[in-house]
């Protein structure tokens, strides 16, 4: 709720201070800032990764649009095949995860809508033990060159993060 009183607050702002004829911008199509948040944490027990992305829903919403040429509604139920189609194509070809020097494979498990958020979750499987995580994440560069990705990764309770800007996209942990 705070961020949408803050974008209808920017929306009002810009549009009284733009240049003569250029077209006022709507809260819809701006925020601030563009961020993804990429979750990584061990799952011990099951010896899986557990993966979750979470996207403003408008930014990911338009990026897929535009990756994939068709018109998308993220809220629309009849969508949401469509979605589970894309999302891991998507993903799966911009996001990359090397464990102890082997590729990892990502497996889908679904995506969810909350609020202005999308979270779209996967899982690694067979990864009993990791030493060496290496990232490449270039989520939402095709959007915008003002995107910024975070990565929190936890293994063994054991937290790390980082922070990428445009048009860094490696990364990497040691545990």
């Amino acid at each position: 709720m705070v961020l949408s009183f803050y974008n209808l607050v920017i929306a009002v702002i810009l549009s009284f201070g733009g240049k003569a004829g250029e077209k006022p911008v709507t809260s819809s199509a701006y925020h601030p800032f563009y961020v993804s948040v990429a979750e990584i944490e061990q799952n011990a027990q099951e010896k899986t990764l557990e993966i979750s992305c979470k996207f403003f829903a408008d930014d990911f919403e338009h990026t897929l649009e535009k990756a994939y040429k068709s018109q998308l509604d993220i809220t629309s139920s009849k969508d949401k095949a469509s979605f589970d189609k894309v999302i891991p194509d998507y993903i799966g070809k911009r996001l990359a995860l090397t464990i102890d020097g082997k590729p990892a494979r990502l497996t889908y498990i679904g995506y969810e809508k909350e609020g202005e958020s999308v979270y779209c979750f996967f899982e690694i499987t067979n990864t009993s033990s990791v030493k060496k995580m290496d990232i490449s994440n270039k989520l939402l560069y095709d959007l915008t060159q003002e995107q910024i990705n975070i990565m929190h990764v936890t293994i063994n309770g054991k937290r790390q993060s980082t922070k990428l800007n445009y048009p860094s996209a490696q990364a990497s942990f040691q545990f």
